[in-house]
């Protein structure tokens, strides 16, 4: 059934003006700000506790994740979960995960662009050739023989 134009960005409304569906449609956001239960905001004291416990809590993640960096581990998602911890509370935090969604976003559509895929498939076929052609060279040179049990040199 056809029920308008296949053009892009274009967003269907329903009888009562709700959107129902396309590409364009922003996502509903928030506002800005803390999303602490009313009960919490309402006590100036208790509020400030709460920001000093989501804060500690994302620090501590935050500083998990910088540990898993240099370590095995998911060390920039665990950050980015800090941070998104972080921004349940603090606008800020808020503002600089909306950032960086926004640069994924567009860096995913760059690399999905067919030139940028084109030259990273190339310069991965000639990273490949190069490491290929190092490892035929030790190979011919030394065996299958461990650099670390190599004793003459």
């Amino acid at each position: 059934m056809n029920t308008g134009s296949d053009e892009p960005g274009e967003v269907a409304v329903a009888a009562d003006g709700a959107k129902t569906g396309g590409a364009a449609e922003e996502p509903q956001d928030q506002g800005l700000g803390s999303r602490a239960p009313e009960f919490v905001k309402a006590r100036r004291v208790l509020h400030l506790s709460w920001q000093v416990g989501v804060f500690v809590i994302g620090l501590a993640v935050v500083v998990a994740g910088i540990i898993m960096l240099p370590l095995p581990g998911p060390g920039w998602i665990v950050i980015f979960g800090g941070m998104a911890i972080w921004a349940t509370e603090f606008v800020w935090a808020q503002l600089v995960l909306r950032w960086t969604k926004r640069k994924v976003t567009e860096a995913a559509a760059r690399a999905l662009d067919p030139k940028v895929r084109r030259r990273n498939i190339v310069l991965t076929s000639i990273g490949l050739v190069i490491i290929g052609v190092l490892m035929g060279v030790y190979l011919w040179k030394f065996g299958f023989e461990m650099p670390w049990n190599i004793k003459d040199q």
